[in-house]
């Protein structure tokens, strides 16, 4: 019997709207922030609404920068008034070079830098439901210094 290769599906986009990161901190090898979330808008052919100015992400960066840890909690409402709570977790990590490329503004390939997210979503708006029930791939990118994008792709 074949076995069936996974296939990814575009959903929508986010595009977040983010603050000025908080330094929290919580030990010498490690270095914890939070980032706000304060607006944003979504697009795509399965979900198009808003991004709430509620929530953000906490991320949690190990050693010397090698690799970012992501822990982000925000709601989504859908056109419809749907209201959605996104868990949406990952890494990210880039060299040294092209992170400083991201912080002062420029444009920076996706392909430069490793930046993905295993979202959950939950809702109990009936036209949102297959949400709760599919797996999600994040493909995120530095939009700008105040800005995160988000292409979010279901698992068929």
């Amino acid at each position: 019997m074949p076995l069936i290769e996974p296939a990814l599906r575009f959903a929508f986009e986010a595009r977040v709207e983010i603050a000025e990161p908080l330094w929290v901190g919580r030990a010498p090898e490690e270095e914890v922030m939070f980032t706000p979330i304060t607006g944003g808008v979504v697009e795509g052919p399965r979900l198009n609404g808003e991004v709430l100015p509620y929530g953000g992400d906490w991320s949690t960066t190990r050693g010397k920068g090698e690799s970012t840890e992501l822990d982000a909690r925000y709601l989504l409402r859908a056109d419809d008034g749907g209201t959605i709570d996104i868990h949406n977790r990952g890494w990210y990590r880039a060299e040294n070079e092209v992170e400083q490329r991201i912080r002062s503004g420029a444009e920076v390939s996706e392909a430069e830098y490793y930046y993905r997210t295993f979202p959950v979503f939950k809702t109990d708006s009936p036209s949102h439901a297959w949400l709760n029930t599919t797996v999600f791939v994040g493909m995120a990118r530095a939009a700008a210094i105040d800005k995160v994008c988000i292409r979010f792709f279901a698992l068929d």
